[in-house]
């Protein structure tokens, strides 16, 4: 506060932003717990508990034949942990740290900070989960397998690029109307519960059920995930090109969004509701 600034070079200014990111990236990762290791392992066991439910749902109503001839946990994998990490990234994103926020009156601090850090912390935490059910299909289920595994990672990016389109206009949307924002998530969360593929194959549904889905850019995203991962799997109805170009288009308009509210938002809008 009490110090004279000193300009830095470009390099120099990057490097600074970079170690705030991580330092505020493990403090993301830490918030559920004080032990990283333990915030880790509950993630995990979430993932385990939602990816069980939807097994143990398949096995009683028997729609585990009607599926894909392959692994049948790879095929719960495609699509529930899927929209798993796609969820998680909107949560963190839209519930990052807002520019009236007090995080933000520390001066290394800024709004695109709170989101970098927001993105990286769900995304460190959704893979190492990942690796570790992988790990674990892989020991005590057989060889895991996938049929083009550069695609199935390229995927993987996508979906998590997808929930921080998504994630940042409704973090734009939030100091305006909390409530709104609020609804709105909640509300994309429960659609896409459906909405997402993840339940169904889509070369197996009638067309007018393709109609009603391929406008979200999760069901694209599900059916190409299937594609690189099954080698008897060829989506016919989507394309990984549609979600790309969506996630693009809502990054621009939530980034514009974020800095027309950053210059109008206020502490008394809180403090009024």
């Amino acid at each position: 506060m009490f110090e004279a600034r000193h300009t830095s070079s470009m390099g120099r200014s990057i490097l600074q932003m970079a170690e705030v990111t991580y330092h505020a990236s493990v403090q993301k990762v830490r918030s559920s717990h004080r032990n990283a290791v333990v915030a880790i392992m509950i993630s995990i066991l979430q993932a385990v508990m939602f990816v069980g439910g939807f097994y143990l749902m398949f096995h009683f109503i028997g729609a585990r034949e009607a599926k894909l001839r392959g692994d049948f946990m790879m095929y719960l994998l495609s699509g529930i942990y899927l929209y798993l990490c796609h969820i998680r990234a909107v949560s963190a994103v839209s519930g990052a740290e807002a520019g009236v926020s007090s995080l933000m009156q520390h001066g290394p601090m800024n709004p695109i900070v709170a989101i970098l850090s927001a993105m990286i912390s769900a995304f460190y935490v959704q893979t190492i989960s990942l690796l570790v059910i992988l790990f674990a299909l892989h020991t005590f289920n057989g060889t895991v397998t996938f049929h083009n595994w550069k695609a199935a990672l390229m995927i993987y990016l996508l979906v998590w690029f997808s929930g921080f389109g998504v994630g940042l206009v409704l973090r734009a949307i939030r100091p305006w109307s909390p409530e709104v924002a609020r609804f709105i998530q909640q509300a994309y969360i429960r659609i896409n519960m459906i909405a997402s593929g993840k339940m169904f194959v889509a070369n197996m549904v009638p067309g007018f059920i393709i109609s009603m889905f391929d406008w979200n850019p999760l069901f694209h995203i599900v059916d190409q995930m299937r594609g690189a991962m099954f080698v008897n799997y060829f989506p016919h109805h989507t394309s990984w090109t549609y979600p790309l170009y969506v996630c693009f288009g809502l990054m621009i308009i939530g980034l514009m969004a974020e800095f027309f509210t950053n210059k109008r938002a206020s502490l008394s809008w809180d403090m009024g509701r």
